[in-house]
């Protein structure tokens, strides 16, 4: 079943996280370096877990993670890493917590010689889900063939966030650039 379906189909008020992310947020393009950073930290903090968890936890992830803020996550400390692994509004573990921060000065240096974390991905585009896994293996940490392809779905840079049937589909495509439209109706 799509995310598409489950979502239309969805009766129990307690999956409305799903609808709210569904129509507003997967698979639209995010043009802010520290979104895309937030959404790479809760895209490889669900490894393991449902979706849902991120999703309820997102706030959060917000609030611990300094709004996302790249400068200030790239620059925690021992005692950030002790005060993420106490805190039970995200997920505690350690090598999730780590790669967060590494990721963080990776995202920096991208900025200094691409300008934003945005272009880097740009520059990049388009590629086939393996040639992308393999590229942020290289330069990321925690990132596996599942992370990557979430995470690229879900700021609309592989198709599959959505079906085509799905009105939130359409929408997506209106705000995309001509040439990334091409071959997507």
């Amino acid at each position: 079943m799509s995310y598409c379906q489950f979502v239309k189909d969805n009766k129990d008020p307690k999956k409305d996280v799903h609808k709210k992310y569904h129509d507003k947020h997967y698979g639209f393009p995010i043009h802010d370096d520290n979104e895309l950073f937030g959404r790479l930290i809760l895209e490889i903090n669900q490894a393991g877990l449902s979706w849902e968890t991120i999703l309820k936890k997102e706030e959060g992830f917000r609030k611990a993670y300094h709004n996302f803020d790249i400068k200030k996550v790239a620059k925690y400390t021992e005692k950030d890493r002790e005060r993420l692994m106490g805190d039970a509004g995200i997920i505690r573990n350690r090598l999730k917590i780590n790669a967060a921060i590494e990721n963080a000065k990776t995202i920096i240096q991208i900025q200094k010689e691409f300008g934003t974390f945005e272009k880097w991905i740009e520059k990049h585009h388009p590629k086939t889900k393996e040639e992308w896994v393999k590229l942020f293996k290289k330069t990321f940490k925690f990132t596996g063939g599942e992370i990557v392809n979430e995470f690229l779905m879900s700021i609309g840079y592989l198709e599959g966030a959505h079906v085509k049937g799905c009105p939130v589909h359409s929408m997506i495509l209106k705000k995309k650039p001509m040439w990334e439209r091409v071959g997507q109706r």
